[in-house]
């Protein structure tokens, strides 16, 4: 991909982040998501395969009726009411309207069949920045609207995601896929507490784009793709190989890792709030997750083909490991000591 054109999505997509999360109005939160639909466009389709094309015409066929959706909300919304701000949401039809946009923006259950489908038809590091930076517009959309947002539909969708995530991500043996079901998972977790503790949600969306990063730029370095080549990974970079064991199992919530701490404040804010079975419910569904997690983990460090593999077996190399992904990885597994802090801080 040419250089310049490179530099001009990247920079599009920060801008339209920006121009989104600091915006009062509708308007400009409409025109923010735009500017990070068009912008992450050629960056999905630079590599001219037929697959990534399919991924670039699916993603963008997905958020532009998405984003008509968010409009026709706000325009219905300033008709009835006569307001354009974004916190002043009041209008139920314009409620309705605007939970579904931006639940097919972040790709929740029912509105998830795009997700896994683009994001295994983009490269690894695409597949960073749809996971996490694209996700991070309509989760602030979603925070500065939670006030006016229907409880009962959104604890229905985050348990329907917690739980589809869990289920399909069973079945995977592609990587990207595993992880797109991991999102849509991890959205659920994040969805069910927005309205009761938003800063919460924040928290959790913060250190699931930290561990997500560490994995995707993990997988990037060591070029795993599924699990036949992550069964010969370890010959590669061996230690990497094992952070990234312990990366997963972080992602997946076991303690005393990172990952532990979101899912221990949401279940102890869930029941605070008197909503002890479903936050039993949903306890329970990560265990799915926890699952194919392990799996992964399985067979990054422990295991070696059990038959004969069409993988040429790449042995030791000199590739360095860039600080950014040791310091990622550092931090997805070790930050939970930091705890007492999180929790002064919220």
């Amino acid at each position: 991909m040419n250089p310049q054109a490179k530099m001009i999505s990247i920079i599009s997509l920060l801008l339209g982040t920006t121009i989104t999360i600091s915006s009062n109005h509708w308007m400009m939160a409409w025109t923010g998501l735009e500017i990070n639909t068009l912008a992450i466009i050629p960056l999905i389709s630079k590599s001219h395969h037929p697959r990534a094309i399919e991924a670039a015409t699916k993603y963008f066929l997905t958020q532009a009726a998405a984003s008509t959706l968010l409009l026709f909300s706000s325009m219905t919304n300033a008709w009835f009411t006569g307001q354009w701000d974004i916190t002043q949401l009041t209008h139920p039809a314009s409620c309705l309207l605007l939970t579904t946009a931006i639940s097919i923006k972040l790709g929740l259950t029912p509105f998830h069949f795009w997700f896994p489908e683009v994001l295994q038809g983009s490269s690894l590091t695409t597949g960073l920045l749809l996971a996490t930076l694209m996700k991070f517009p309509p989760t602030a959309l979603f925070i500065l609207t939670s006030s006016s947002l229907n409880p009962t539909l959104l604890t229905t969708m985050a348990i329907a995601s917690a739980a589809l995530g869990g289920w399909m991500g069973l079945n995977q043996t592609q990587i990207r896929k595993v992880l797109a079901f991991s999102s849509i998972s991890h959205l659920g977790w994040m969805t069910i507490v927005i309205l009761y503790n938003p800063k919460l949600t924040l928290l959790t969306f913060y250190l699931y784009c930290l561990m997500t990063s560490a994995i995707f730029l993990t997988l990037n370095t060591t070029k795993i793709m599924n699990l036949a080549t992550m069964m010969t990974a370890w010959t590669k970079i061996p230690p990497l190989t094992a952070t990234l064991m312990l990366t997963l199992l972080s992602l997946a919530g076991l303690p005393p890792l990172t990952g532990f701490l979101p899912k221990w404040l949401i279940i102890q804010e869930l029941t605070k709030q008197e909503m002890t079975p479903v936050a039993t419910t949903i306890a329970l569904l990560s265990l799915l997750g926890l699952f194919f997690y392990l799996r992964l983990a399985y067979c990054a460090t422990i295991t070696l083909p059990p038959n004969s593999s069409n993988h040429m077996k790449q042995w030791q190399t000199n590739k360095s490991v860039r600080i950014p992904t040791t310091t990622l990885i550092s931090l997805s597994i070790m930050l939970l000591p930091l705890s007492p802090m999180i929790f002064t801080a919220t």
